[in-house]
């Protein structure tokens, strides 16, 4: 694939939703206005038959977060809290996981504080959305110059 961006233009999307991609821009604004100052949590829900856990959408946005705030996910991710007996370290980001039914994809991160809390959540109720998030990818790479591009790209949102 890397080769391939040297001549051609590649968008490499692990999730080409329009709503999941923009949802990746507000939290890059928000864990940098209140990142430091809240406890952040992401949950995730699936259908019955989904064997990844948590979702790669799900590790995707706290990488967003972790990133923005200047953190290692692999050191301040918690995936469930399950015999932890310590007080929530303020660093840490936490994932919960659901596996139930026919639901395609929910995902919604909680930057919670005392008093107050801001959820920032995406609910696909088809799978519909990752196909026309494909087309209009498709429709902006056969303009694209070479070189790798992403979502955030597609949708105008790099800084």
């Amino acid at each position: 694939i890397e080769q391939a961006g040297k001549t051609m233009p590649v968008i490499l999307a692990p999730n080409t939703s329009v709503g999941v991609n923009l949802m990746f821009k507000l939290l890059q604004i928000t864990a940098k206005a209140i990142g430091d100052y809240t406890d952040i949590e992401i949950f995730e829900a699936h259908h019955r038959f989904k064997k990844d856990a948590p979702s790669g959408t799900a590790v995707k946005i706290g990488q967003v977060i972790a990133d923005t705030l200047g953190r290692d996910l692999n050191k301040v991710a918690v995936y469930g809290r399950e015999g932890i007996t310590e007080e929530r370290k303020r660093e840490t980001i936490g994932f919960a996981t659901v596996r139930a039914g026919d639901i395609v994809g929910e995902h919604t991160a909680i930057f919670a504080d005392l008093g107050e809390r801001l959820e920032i959540t995406h609910k696909a109720s088809s799978r519909m959305t990752f196909a026309l998030g494909a087309m209009r990818a498709a429709f902006w790479l056969k303009d694209a110059k070479a070189g790798f591009y992403d979502m955030q790209d597609v949708l105008g949102l790099k800084d």
